[in-house]
């Protein structure tokens, strides 16, 4: 008898058993060989509506990785510039309406065709559908320019959340990375990273503070996730 269970994102476990019996002898032998096969390939689709910064980074960051690779970029906005840093990085890159990822199976399709693990959010200004949360639970991760759960919610994106924190006179700021369901800046949190606010600072320079605290999390905790989901 031949059985063969595939956990999808890690490890394939293939289980062989032979069984001999020797009526003669009136003996039942069994042989059980067990051969567990590391997959050796994470594959990542960062979703993103504007320049992309934050998905260079990543892709980047697990360019020379063996186990982790951003496979394909998703955007819904056509004049996106995270398309044209795709295009320079030979990232598969695709854009889908915010229509079409709504009532569509497309993008569902597109990301089974490139075999994706996980969906990393990069800036991405569009709600989940539900059927993508539940196709890919706990498998998709975004990252907020705040420390939620203030700052969070439809509309707060960018310098929106920036000008709302400076104009609430706050002593710091940071950034929060959490698992999405199916409503905005709601799902579990995984990191949260702080840096101070200054009496002299404006949206743009709370902004550039934010973007390094982005840069050196972001990339390490996707990183993190996947390996504790295969320990």
């Amino acid at each position: 008898m031949h059985f063969e269970l595939t956990k999808k994102q890690i490890y394939k476990l293939t289980i062989q058993i032979k069984s001999h019996f020797f009526d003669q002898q009136k003996m039942l032998y069994f042989e059980t060989q067990i051969i567990i096969h590391k997959n050796n390939m994470t594959n990542l689709a960062i979703f993103a509506s504007g320049s992309g910064t934050n998905a260079e980074n990543i892709a980047r960051y697990f360019a020379d990785s063996k186990e982790i690779g951003v496979k394909c970029i998703v955007a819904n906005n056509q004049k996106a510039g995270v398309l044209e840093r795709a295009k320079r990085l030979k990232i598969p890159s695709y854009y889908f309406s915010n229509t079409e990822i709504k009532k569509s199976d497309a993008l569902l399709e597109c990301l089974k065709n490139h075999q994706i693990d996980y969906i990393i959010l990069a800036g991405f200004l569009a709600l989940i559908p539900s059927k993508m949360v539940t196709e890919f639970p706990n498998r998709i991760l975004n990252i907020h320019p705040a420390l939620l759960p203030s700052y969070g919610g439809k509309g707060m994106y960018g310098d929106n959340v920036h000008k709302a924190v400076l104009a609430n006179r706050e002593t710091q700021s940071g950034i929060s990375i959490h698992y999405v369901n199916e409503k905005y800046d709601e799902g579990k949190l995984i990191l949260q990273a702080y840096c101070p606010i200054f009496d002299e600072d404006s949206v743009e320079s709370l902004a550039n503070r934010i973007h390094k605290l982005e840069y050196r999390h972001y990339p390490q905790a996707i990183e993190q996730v996947i390996q504790d989901y295969s320990d």
